[in-house]
């Protein structure tokens, strides 16, 4: 069973950490319906655009999952309104450039270039979005881990990338 063209059902509840603990993460209809829709709203236009195989790191996360991992207790991903992705996992594509496709032509509630780092020329470690069937944000943040907790920006066209500039207000 797939997702949508590009995902399929395995990939998109896969746990590394759910499997070694037995935890359940099989999403109920309702949050299978926010999984497809996410898909094909975001996941299916990045892949059509940019022709490459592009690996999500987390999609559908349950309850029990995510607080394991520590994930928000609002995250999106209980919802399977949420994924995270990382081209960095097959180079064909940077994070940076889906990034930028998404939040120049994509409606998201919520995108996030992840783990930016101090070197704005490098790529950041993955891209989070999130699509809502309503009433989309179109929220743009950045984040970086800061003394062992991630912190978030909102993202400003003329900083860019450049995590320093965020820092200093």
């Amino acid at each position: 069973m797939n997702i949508s063209d590009h995902i399929t059902y395995e990939e998109a509840i896969r746990s590394k950490k759910a499997e070694e603990l037995g935890i359940d993460n099989f999403p109920d209809s309702h949050q299978l319906a926010n999984m497809i829709i996410t898909a094909i709203k975001l996941f299916e236009p990045v892949r059509t655009n940019f022709d490459v195989p592009i690996y999500i790191a987390s999609f559908f996360r349950s309850k029990e999952l995510n607080k394991v991992i520590g994930g928000s207790t609002t995250s999106d991903h209980m919802t399977g309104e949420a994924m995270d992705i990382d081209a960095s996992e097959y180079g064909r594509v940077t994070n940076k450039n889906i990034f930028e496709y998404v939040k120049d032509n994509l409606d998201f509630d919520q995108l996030i270039a992840e783990n930016v780092t101090d070197n704005k020329w490098a790529d950041f470690g993955w891209v989070h979005f999130s699509y809502k069937s309503v009433g989309n944000r179109n929220e743009v943040l950045l984040s970086e881990m800061l003394n062992g907790k991630m912190k978030y920006y909102t993202y400003n066209h003329n900083k860019g990338f450049d995590i320093k500039l965020y820092r200093n207000g």
